[in-house]
């Protein structure tokens, strides 16, 4: 049932929050009503849907914690902080490629809660908590059963992709997100508050992503365009404060040098290297990692497509439901003008803005990082038809059931692998119905892997490197073959925080550090540490990673570094800096992974 709306008939000039909080307990906050556990708007119910969604969220959240970390990217949201906290510069000192916004935010985080894997996993946890809210108040003034709905949708949909980790992505939307709720509110309510609460969290989203600058621009001057001698203002001044990291940014590291890693670096020396055919494949699974999870998939009882297949049609539905929801929302609108018929055209244009994510690499994170904003959206559109097509005046349950059912009927045809299943994987963990994956520790730093051989040979040669090294020592990690930076694990840097990474890349992409002239040989050289992995030697994708690049940084450790040992049948090889080197790389050492061939049309 939609509830109450609000008085329409007033102005956006002069009205203030006094207004907003007379309304009635029963009006959604994103429509100007208070809080769900604001004393004024206090409601059992409420709070009974509102607790249905969290504790729905948080079933999988103690597997979670448990869960194998991605090695490099949720790595170096720990590492990059400390760096920056160290007084290393994003662009000048490392490399990165997105906003600092979440490096400050982390490094804050990290100097209150500690630097660790568990405090990471938490604030990764907050920032999925704060979209899946942001996507139950948008969705509550179709009622509590949609609302629950959107809010259990969401959560599949942002838990299962990248897990806990506090990648800067999961940030950026929920703060874009709220900054949409936010917008909603101040249209209705005229609040100038709301509209520099808008600008606030809409500049904090850019600080963290700037390329999600898009989606914000659409929503908000849809929310804001008709009274925009009243917004504008408050909402750009809030977003000039919540742009701070990145004013302070661009004071340190220059605006050439930002330019360069946040716009040239990611968009076009790195696209290359890791975009994946648009649509997917449909015979196979083109994504590397995603090919290495399928490759032992956990349990699901239920018929489904083909993991490459379930690829290939959500891809589609991705881009069908992104277009349909402010589509339909705009069609609702014209036949009934409304303020939640102006919510979801607003908020379905936010979805749309970022479906280009979903684009340039469409494996199943991406994929999800889209679905997460218009497939809980798409429950209100459909319930809103149905009660429109029935002329439903009173209370029905029937049209939120109907677009609830909807949506997870198409879940269930078209991302069950992805969604279904690794929830049920993680709440297995979370009650103890699974063994736990593979943990490493050294003191207080400790990383959960998902193959018992990488955690063998971190294990084994740890105590190795403690014995040679001295804090402050370099250390560089890196592949085996350096001229295929296919990835980096980066969680090696975070098990060794005493050693400084000696390397601008301690996050290796293909095209960056991989080639002619990057700089990493000259790392190499001054280097005092090097840890060396097969780990990702197998690696194959449809782009240009699998090209061998330079040379000099394979000729950089035979010049340089003499081999200490090898793990695991050469699966980790350690080197020490030697006078003269030792005339060996880890390309020229076998591992238990088939080197990758180069295509022809590659060579």
């Amino acid at each position: 049932m939609l509830d109450a709306e609000p008085d329409h008939s007033s102005s956006a000039e002069g009205v203030d929050d006094t207004s907003a909080r007379q309304r009635s307990a029963r009006q959604p906050f994103v429509l100007g009503g208070g809080l769900v556990l604001d004393p004024r708007a206090w409601n059992r119910t409420n709070v009974v849907a509102f607790l249905l969604v969290f504790a729905f969220s948080m079933l999988p959240v103690r597997g979670l914690y448990r869960a194998p970390g991605s090695s490099m990217e949720e790595a170096f949201m720990i590492v990059f902080p400390r760096m920056l906290l160290d007084g290393k510069v994003p662009n000048v000192d490392f490399l990165h490629l997105y906003g600092p916004g979440s490096l400050h935010a982390l490094a804050g985080w990290y100097t209150v809660f500690g630097e660790t894997l568990e405090s990471q996993r938490t604030f990764g946890l907050l920032q999925n908590l704060a979209i899946i809210i942001a996507l139950y108040v948008l969705v509550r003034p179709w009622g509590r059963i949609a609302s629950v709905a959107a809010g259990c949708v969401a959560a599949l949909l942002v838990m299962t992709p990248i897990g806990l980790a506090a990648l800067a992505w999961h940030g950026a939307v929920a703060l874009a997100l709220w900054s949409v709720v936010f917008a909603i509110r101040a249209r209705i309510t005229g609040s100038i508050r709301s509209w520099a609460t808008s600008g606030l969290l809409a500049g904090l989203a850019l600080a963290f992503r700037p390329d999600i600058i898009i989606a914000i621009t659409i929503a908000v001057l849809a929310a804001g365009w008709v009274h925009r001698s009243v917004a504008l203002k408050p909402f750009l001044v809030g977003s000039v404060v919540g742009l701070v990291p990145m004013w302070i940014h661009l004071a340190i590291a220059g605006p050439v040098a930002t330019f360069e890693g946040i716009v040239i670096d990611p968009v076009v020396t790195l696209r290359p290297g890791r975009e994946l055919p648009s649509p997917p494949s449909f015979s196979e699974i083109d994504g590397a990692l995603q090919a290495i999870a399928e490759a032992v998939p956990p349990w699901y009882p239920l018929p489904a497509p083909a993991a490459n297949h379930q690829l290939f049609f959500w891809f589609f539905a991705v881009i069908i439901v992104a277009i349909a929801v402010p589509v339909l929302a705009w069609r609702l609108r014209r036949r009934r003008p409304s303020a939640a018929n102006d919510l979801l055209f607003i908020a379905g244009l936010f979805g749309l803005g970022i479906l280009p994510q979903a684009m340039q690499r469409p494996d199943s994170t991406h994929l999800a990082w889209v679905s997460m904003v218009s497939w809980p959206l798409l429950i209100a559109v459909i319930a809103q038809l149905v009660r429109e097509r029935r002329s439903e005046a009173g209370p029905s349950r029937r049209p939120a059931l109907t677009g609830a059912a909807a949506v997870i009927a198409l879940m269930l045809v078209v991302t069950p692998f992805y969604t279904f299943r690794y929830y049920a994987l993680h709440t297995r963990v979370a009650v103890g119905d699974l063994p736990l994956p593979f943990l490493v520790e050294r003191g207080d730093k400790k990383f959960w892997y998902g193959n018992p051989e990488v955690a063998n040979s971190l294990i084994a040669m740890m105590p190795v490197l403690d014995e040679l090294s001295d804090p402050g020592d370099t250390l560089i990690v890196g592949t085996a073959d350096l001229s295929r930076t296919v990835y980096s694990d980066v969680s090696i840097y975070f098990l060794f925080p005493e050693l400084e990474p000696g390397t601008y890349y301690v996050e290796m992409d293909p095209g960056l550090a991989d080639a002619e002239g990057s700089g990493l040989a000259e790392d190499i050289a001054q280097a005092d540490f090097l840890v060396l992995t097969n780990f990702w030697s197998g690696w194959l994708e449809p782009n240009t990673s699998t090209r061998r690049q330079s040379q000099e940084h394979n000729q950089a450790v035979r010049d340089n570094f003499c081999l200490v040992d090898t793990y695991e049948d050469n699966l980790l090889m350690l080197f020490e800096r030697c006078e003269g080197g030792g005339g060996i790389s880890g390309a020229d050492i076998d591992g238990i992974y088939p080197v990758v061939p180069v295509p022809e049309e590659l060579s």
